[in-house]
């Protein structure tokens, strides 16, 4: 892979990292008690991710994306429940994301995608409580029967 699709993967995870902090500050504020320290401890990898990825994409030479203001949610979030199913849905949009990242990069920086893609892998069964066998690549797969308005950039097709 060339220079660029490496930077344009990264820029995609950095996206997604920057939705996803922006997810779980809505999973904090509907969430109950029991489950608090399980969305801040994600609210706090997702924020240390997106950090790492802004280094990186500087080291690339480039300028790393910015966060939008606001994000579209999936689906509305009025309690609890619907808060965990926002964090599984956060989670595996993020592993699709690392999935490209980790297909696109090579040596530590392919580590450190596989690692995130492990993490949020979990946190998503942690949150949802099913699995996939590989993550990111369902949703992918089912893309065309999906609503346009809530895919994730690292959901559309790449050109």
């Amino acid at each position: 892979m060339s220079e660029n699709e490496l930077l344009a993967a990264v820029q995609a995870a950095l996206r997604a990292e920057h939705a996803a902090v922006y997810g779980y500050g809505v999973v904090g504020g509907r969430i109950g008690e029991d489950r608090r320290s399980e969305a801040r401890d994600g609210y706090d990898a997702h924020r240390a991710r997106r950090d790492e990825l802004r280094r990186t994409v500087r080291d690339l030479g480039g300028n790393p994306e910015e966060s939008a203001g606001a994000y579209a949610l999936p689906f509305p979030v009025p309690d609890a429940s619907a808060a965990a199913r926002l964090a599984a849905d956060i989670e595996s949009r993020v592993a699709g994301a690392y999935s490209d990242l980790v297909r696109a990069a090579s040596g530590s920086r392919r580590r450190s995608a596989a690692d995130a893609l492990r993490e949020a892998a979990v946190r998503a069964v942690r949150w949802g409580g099913g699995s996939v066998a590989f993550p990111g690549l369902s949703e992918r797969a089912a893309a065309p029967a999906a609503s346009s308005s809530a895919a994730s950039p690292s959901e559309r097709p790449s050109t």
